[in-house]
């Protein structure tokens, strides 16, 4: 992927951003006034510490491309957060993939209860569309974002992918390329292609954007799964902050499984392309070097 931030520094301005996140996050936390105690302890846990923020900074990111001031996009950034860590909360279940470590520390479920853990997923999707509600946008705006969210979290999106997943669960090699790319679509990169359009919804961005935001979008979210799977392959635990090597383990329905690990990166590589050719047509009037940084970041991490 071409270097679009050579005399750029973005790491300032994408720290500043994770600060504002947590402060919107942890101000959605705050507004709960008679929750019960140990449920509000478990949110905390869920959401508070730490993460790579990736939704919340497309969120930020897509904003600033189209002008949006950040204020305008705490809420949005905040809510998007909510649905990811909810799904994370339930994807940690053992009814689902029975994990013990989330972000180096124990899994919801494993820190206070499984009952517990189910609640808190309720919770902060509740929360994430309270928070969404109060985006200080143009009605129409707001409307068009809860939509989106909504869809994005939905049998259409996350839940079907992960729905998806589960069934695919030990007979992974059953399925073709564009069953696992539509799985990964729904799963993971739903909710990163409405973090782009939230951003852009919100700036009010016109509606010739959104294709190639998506056409981003949609690169983004094969990227970042493909290099979830390889990490998981050539990751620790220690670094990654969760049980590395349950793919192969579980039979799950991977790229690498499937394409192999060299043919992987390759796909990777092309996808980087795509995500600047992409960017590249929105024109010279959108600041995207964020969303580019932010790109090369979903294919380069290492964690």
């Amino acid at each position: 992927m071409p270097d679009p931030v050579a005399s750029r520094d973005l790491s300032p301005q994408l720290d500043a951003w994770r600060t504002r996140a947590d402060a919107a996050l942890a101000r959605a936390l705050d507004s709960i006034a008679q929750g019960e105690p140990r449920l509000l302890a478990a949110m905390r846990h869920a959401v508070l510490l730490g993460g790579k923020r990736m939704r919340p900074l497309l969120v930020y990111a897509s904003g600033r491309a189209f002008g949006a001031d950040d204020a305008l996009l705490d809420a949005p950034a905040a809510a998007v957060e909510l649905v990811h860590a909810y799904s994370l909360v339930h994807d940690d279940l053992p009814a689902m993939d029975d994990d013990a470590l989330r972000r180096g520390r124990p899994t919801v479920h494993v820190a206070f209860d499984e009952a517990t853990a189910i609640l808190v997923g309720d919770a902060l999707q509740s929360l994430a569309f309270s928070t969404l509600a109060d985006a200080p946008v143009a009605d129409g705006r707001r409307v068009a974002m809860l939509r989106e969210l909504a869809i994005a979290a939905g049998a259409d999106g996350m839940c079907g992918g992960q729905a998806r997943d589960l069934a695919a669960t030990g007979a992974a090699e059953a399925l073709s390329l564009p069953a696992i790319e539509r799985l990964h679509a729904m799963k993971t990169g739903a909710l990163l292609r409405a973090s782009a359009r939230l951003g852009a919804l919100a700036a009010g961005a016109g509606d010739a954007a959104f294709a190639q935001l998506d056409r981003y979008a949609e690169a983004l979210g094969l990227g970042f799964q493909i290099r979830d799977d390889l990490l998981d392959i050539e990751g620790d635990s220690a670094t990654l902050g969760k049980t590395t090597g349950k793919d192969i383990a579980q039979a799950k329905a991977t790229f690498p499984a499937l394409l192999g690990v060299d043919a992987s990166r390759h796909r990777l590589a092309v996808l980087g392309e795509d995500m600047h050719a992409a960017l590249e047509s929105l024109g010279a009037d959108a600041d995207t070097a964020a969303l580019l940084a932010l790109g090369r970041i979903a294919l380069e991490r290492d964690r």
